[in-house]
């Protein structure tokens, strides 16, 4: 074991994190090219108002799934450290009070969150047949929040077992499963968004039961927990859980920030910022996943007290990440008119797209930058300066040059004011980052459990 911690304290640098990077994206490039073709047949139905619904409603998703994902860190980092202790019975009892509380807490939430569809709708700028359209598309997703919670608890189980794999499987199945019936239903059946909210509907209970059953072949199942054990578990779970929660709240933040902003132009722009923020994950999939492999390559140089290499891994992170966007930028400007093509735009929806795939796409290096940096952060003794660097990220990085983006260029200054945004917290976390590490001296503290594997199931579920 102790040879595999420091797999990653020799050798080639930039070879370490191009392998664990390309080897990470996998999983993420077939959940994110399920939302791709998702949107792709919802805009081949030529309805502007279909398209814009569904990003408005997933503005709405990504705050819900926010609460998945901070559920799911606790149960990870509850059960792996009671599994590294050697105390199984413990870690049988967490697993189990902790699916219980993120199940309730599933329940719970989307309890509050579809009685107010309508409410957070309008909120975000939705108006006539799109609100209907998209409270109709939520009415339908929000109730199956608990089989979300499950898979996505059920899988940071099977992470804190070691097998990852597994977990990925489960959500790799769910995307499947989307991914062959939104045609037979969308198109098949003509039930055109219904259907699409319906495939949803059972990616994720394919999802949850895809999660729940190595568990119960392989490690012993998850047992009934009593109310004593409930209460005991209680603070455990939710001290880890609320500050995930609130770290995770950050992007849906600003995000629902970027939709309100982008209605005022009228349900064409929205359905163009729609289609863009499915294009996103699939051409940058590759940083995301970046996000998640580069921490522990430098966690184990910092461990190990080598301070030049911890300086190197950030380098060769950020000289990755300038390669990735250069040519992805470069195959999104050259098929730019495709695209358009494939998704039957025209009009401010289209303009949208031809930006993104213009010189917004090279924009998107500083957001690269700031995933690099987080995960430097978690990694040397700094998670909050992650927790402060998203939500400025979101928040004073997005709303005022969004706004001012909007009074000057329009729908495509919301974009370009978002963009800008990057720019400038990229530049604040590599002086926070520099800083650390001249401080630290290359040595990192015990960063907290999960904190990698909680990126990684954020990015699993973007926009489920």
């Amino acid at each position: 074991m102790a040879a595999r911690q420091a797999k990653f304290t020799t050798g080639n640098i930039f070879r370490h994190i191009t392998v664990m990077t390309l080897t990470a994206s996998v999983g993420l490039m077939a959940i994110f090219m399920v939302d791709l073709v998702d949107m792709i047949f919802i805009s081949m139905l030529g309805k502007s108002e279909l398209a814009a619904a569904v990003g408005y409603a997933g503005a709405v998703l990504f705050f819900t799934t926010g609460f998945s994902v901070g559920m799911s860190i606790s149960a990870g980092a509850l059960v792996a450290r009671a599994l590294g202790r050697g105390d199984t019975e413990q870690a049988s009892r967490r697993a189990a009070t902790a699916m219980t509380f993120g199940v309730l807490t599933g329940v719970v939430f989307a309890a509050v969150i579809w009685l107010n569809i309508g409410g957070l709708l309008r909120f975000l700028g939705a108006r006539g047949p799109t609100l209907e359209l998209g409270t109709h598309y939520l009415q339908i997703i929000v109730p199956s929040l608990p089989f979300l919670m499950t898979g996505m608890v059920g899988g940071a189980i099977l992470r804190a077992h070691g097998a990852a794999k597994r977990a990925m499987m489960a959500t790799i199945l769910g995307g499947a499963v989307n991914a062959v019936l939104d045609p037979i239903l969308i198109f098949g059946f003509d039930l055109e968004l219904t259907g699409a909210a319906m495939a949803s509907v059972a990616a994720r209970v394919t999802m949850g039961v895809a999660a729940l059953y190595p568990i119960y072949r392989h490690y012993g199942g998850l047992r009934r927990p009593t109310l004593d054990e409930m209460r005991m578990d209680f603070r455990p779970v939710y001290a880890i859980a609320l500050p995930a929660i609130l770290t995770q709240l950050a992007t849906p933040a600003g995000q629902a920030y970027v939709t309100r902003a982008m209605a005022e132009f009228g349900e064409e722009a929205v359905a163009g910022m729609a289609i863009v923020s499915r294009l996103v994950p699939v051409a940058f999939g590759v940083l995301f996943a970046l996000s998640g492999a580069v921490g522990p390559i430098i966690g184990q140089n910092a461990g190990a007290g080598l301070p030049a290499r911890v300086q190197r891994s950030v380098r060769d992170a950020l000289v990755f990440t300038a390669i990735v966007v250069v040519f992805m930028s470069a195959l999104l400007f050259g098929l730019r008119s495709p695209i358009v093509a494939l998704f039957q735009v025209s009009g401010i929806t289209a303009e949208l797209v031809i930006l993104f795939c213009g010189p917004l796409a090279l924009a998107f290096y500083f957001n690269g930058v700031i995933f690099v940096s987080n995960a430097a952060f978690n990694n040397l003794g700094r998670p909050f300066y992650s927790t402060w660097i998203n939500w400025g990220r979101h928040t004073l990085g997005t709303i005022p040059f969004v706004i001012l983006g909007g009074v000057w260029f329009g729908a495509k200054g919301v974009l370009i004011g978002q963009a800008f945004g990057g720019f400038v917290f990229a530049a604040v976390a590599m002086v926070m980052l520099r800083r650390v590490i001249t401080n630290e001296g290359g040595h990192g503290h015990k960063s907290e459990p999960f904190q990698r594997q909680g990126r990684m199931m954020g990015l699993f579920r973007f926009r489920r």
